[in-house]
């Protein structure tokens, strides 16, 4: 999944434990009614963010985690966190694939797809013969 959107804060690096760090990113989107997002970038990816500055324009790639905790008290919670995994400049991102039908790329209008070719194993309509 992609976010794209207008850098409105980057974080320090949080230093979790010894092992994890991670830093975040707020990224409000570019939308009707525009969104902060907070994106957490873990480990040696917080590094990303040494080269983004606030008010960039950016694409960032994205995946969403849940995760379920009990207390003590034996009561179940859920979390949700997005985390970053790449991100660059808007400006100059091209999608690395063609979009499908009705796609739509930060928010913006539907990006119609390139036609579907000819089905070249499609029953050609002689009557006679089964298509199998």
């Amino acid at each position: 999944m992609e976010i794209t959107g207008t850098v409105k804060k980057i974080m320090d690096v949080q230093q979790v434990s010894p092992a994890f760090r991670k830093r975040e990113l707020v990224v409000q989107t570019d939308e009707q009614y525009p969104q902060p997002i907070l994106v957490e970038f873990t480990q040696d990816r917080a590094d990303l963010l040494n080269r983004v500055q606030e008010g960039q324009k950016v694409t960032v790639s994205i995946n969403i985690r849940g995760r379920e905790w009990t207390s003590k008290e034996n009561e179940t919670r859920y979390y949700v966190s997005i985390q970053g995994w790449r991100i660059q400049n808007a400006e100059n991102a091209t999608p690395s694939a063609p979009p499908s039908q009705g796609a739509t790329y930060g928010g913006g209008a539907p990006v119609a797809a390139t036609p579907a070719a000819p089905n070249t194993n499609a029953f050609d309509g002689d009557d006679d013969d089964l298509p199998f």
